[in-house]
């Protein structure tokens, strides 16, 4: 007998050798029905896989995003069998088809170019292959065995992907029916939990995504345990179509990109409202948490990179120039000059935490491909902070951060969960210290009670963080916000503090973004809000409608009255219909439309109707404008 503890902390015995699915139909049939794959000691697995050792055991449904990548990954081979029954054996070469984020894709090499009537023919087959409920088995064979089954079928990308694996390692194979494909797993038990399918688009990529090698296609898809619950996403995703950052900052003229700057955003004057709002909203927000806002450098020489560590870990996302004869960058970050700040004048441990604050423009190397309108770009404002604390103030810092973080994101209607981030491969500094940061930040969301999920490996290169991922109106998740608990950059900047006992002492240092970069962050709102503002973000909050032209003196008397009181708001006196201008104003999404003719003139009052609303009501002008500036006030 084994034993076996559960993700409650309960402890079973079971007979050495039972699969992880026959134990967990000892526990629950109900459970056995809605697992996908299991995570034995912390490595996700098949459900087939014996128990043959003492372990913990902790079963994933598709909820989890280790069984969502699971089906998702059967799914891919489930795409690989039906093409290759389609076209043939030795007509199609397979690549790679891995799980990815809300689905999964398949690289293929074939001489006829795919298109949608052959999604739909390929789509067809997958759903025969899922009724046909076939055992997904996995094998292991040697490594020259794999490379012989391969070869004979002709398939030279497996063969390259077995000859970059170790020598003397086994290769594992998965089977389902007459397909046999190369894949480290996990996988499902059969393709019958494959229940809805859709096949999305077809498009090019390199092999290995170098530019150097053959051009294959990549079939996109999606698949569900429910077809309520693909229904329900492809909906989301004609929604989040219409809701594109990119075709919204067209028609509302936000933004613009150019082919003479890829990657670098220009902002029309609407767009610099909006920007200027979330600049001038953030900084009352840091006065008020005991922030002092700094400026440095965007241009630095080489020596203050290879200290921070940027040169040795992030020059190849990193621009570079020379000033007389010197190298230099341009910053990715804005952290090393926060620190120069620092150690310009001597600092007391009644200082501290010292909080200071920057919205610093960096530039970072995005491949091409990478861009996404304001989403990835080469050039962004980081609304970055920087403190100082003592070892002692690290905790209570991290709550006091937290506090200003759920303010922000309340004020935009956004939800947020929280992701740990720990130590990568390619960082600097001891275990020791790795360790101690590590459970400093653990502690702060214990204690705070704040539910989160460990991202093993993807902290930064010189510390452990908090990543905040936001909710958006569609159920998307955009991580922004971050705090990232820094022991290692003050050593390297040899930063001080003079202690109670008169010493000098290292003081721990936090980074810090709420938005992240305000580019992206206007991007994320514009889709969001579907482009339409809450009014104090509006970059025109009132447009006026007169009737007639006997109308327009009084229209714009009230612009005026407004325009003084600092209100952004415009007279569209143009010789058309209210009625179309009206549907226009709807289109630019302008938050409130006043009509105003001659009953109002003579009454002193304005005509009001809310955008997305088809009532209109009657207003004093004064009530008009006292509701709108509480409005903005309050940021509803």
């Amino acid at each position: 007998m084994i034993t076996i503890k559960l993700k409650d902390g309960n402890i079973r015995e079971i007979k050495e050798g039972t699969t992880a699915l026959d134990f967990a139909k000892t526990l629950s049939n109900s459970l056995a029905k809605k697992i996908l794959s299991v995570k034995i000691n912390g490595v996700n697995s098949d459900l087939m896989t014996p128990l043959n050792t003492n372990c913990s055991v902790d079963f994933m449904t598709f909820a989890d995003k280790e069984g969502r990548w699971t089906f998702h990954h059967s799914a891919s081979h489930v795409l690989a069998q039906a093409i290759k029954r389609i076209y043939g054996e030795k007509n199609v070469q397979l690549a790679i088809g891995p799980a990815i984020d809300n689905g999964f894709y398949y690289d293929i090499d074939m001489k006829k170019q795919l298109g949608q009537s052959d999604l739909d023919q390929i789509q067809n087959e997958m759903e025969k292959i899922v009724k046909e409920n076939l055992p997904i088995v996995r094998s292991e064979v040697s490594r020259s065995s794999a490379i012989k089954m391969f070869t004979e079928k002709g398939e030279t990308y497996k063969v390259e992907l077995i000859n970059d694996l170790p020598q003397d390692s086994l290769i594992t194979l998965y089977t389902q029916g007459e397909f046999t494909d190369l894949c480290a797993g996990p996988h499902l038990v059969s393709t019958g939990k494959i229940k809805a399918i859709k096949l999305q688009n077809v498009t090019g990529a390199y092999w290995r995504g170098d530019a150097k090698n053959k051009m294959l296609q990549r079939i996109y898809g999606t698949a569900f345990e429910k077809k309520s619950d693909l229904d329900a996403y492809l909906k989301m995703l004609e929604e989040a179509a219409r809701r594109d950052h990119r075709k919204l900052g067209r028609e509302l003229d936000i933004f613009s990109m150019h082919e003479e700057g890829p990657g670098f955003p220009f902002f029309h004057p609407n767009g610099m409202i909006i920007r200027n709002e979330l600049i001038n909203y953030w900084r009352s927000v840091h006065r008020r948490y005991g922030y002092q806002e700094i400026k440095t450098p965007m241009i630095l020489n080489r020596h203050l990179w290879e200290q921070s560590g940027h040169w040795d870990h992030y020059k190849e996302n990193m621009y570079f120039t020379k000033i007389d004869n010197e190298d230099y960058a341009i910053k990715p970050m804005n952290c090393p000059g926060g620190m120069l700040v620092y150690k310009t004048s001597p600092h007391s441990y009644r200082e501290l935490p010292l909080r200071t604050a920057e919205l610093g423009l960096v530039h970072r190397h995005e491949l091409s491909g990478a861009l996404h309108g304001l989403m990835r770009v080469r050039n962004f404002t980081q609304d970055d902070a920087h403190i100082f604390m003592l070892p002692s103030q690290v905790e209570e810092e991290i709550q006091h951060i937290i506090d200003l973080f759920d303010e922000v994101y309340k004020t935009f209607g956004l939800s947020y969960h929280a992701e740990l981030s720990t130590r990568p491969d390619n960082s600097m500094g001891t275990d020791e210290v790795w360790e101690k940061a590590t459970n400093a930040l653990r502690n702060a969301l214990e204690h705070r009670g704040l539910k989160y999920v460990v991202n093993e490996g993807d902290g930064a290169f010189y510390g452990p963080k908090i990543d905040f991922h936001l909710t958006d109106s569609l159920g998307r998740t955009w991580q922004c916000g971050t705090i990232q608990l820094d022991m290692l950059m003050p050593e390297k900047f040899d930063l001080t503090y003079t202690g109670e006992d008169g010493k000098k002492h290292r003081p721990v240092m936090v980074h810090r973004v709420v938005y992240g970069s305000i580019e992206r962050f206007i991007g994320i709102l514009i889709e969001h809000y579907a482009g339409a503002f809450p009014v104090w973000l509006a970059p025109i909050q009132v447009k006026i409608l007169p009737v007639t032209d006997s109308n327009a003196d009084y229209a714009y008397a009230l612009k005026k009255k407004m325009f003084d009181l600092g209100l952004r708001v415009e007279v569209d006196d143009r010789n058309e219909k209210v009625g179309y201008k009206m549907r226009e104003c709807q289109v630019k999404k302008i938050p409130y439309i006043l009509v105003v003719g001659d009953k109002e003139m003579t009454e002193k009052t304005v005509s009001v109707r809310k955008h997305a609303e088809k009532k209109i009501k009657v207003m004093a002008v004064d009530d008009f404008i006292s509701m709108l500036q509480k409005q903005i006030q309050e940021k509803a």
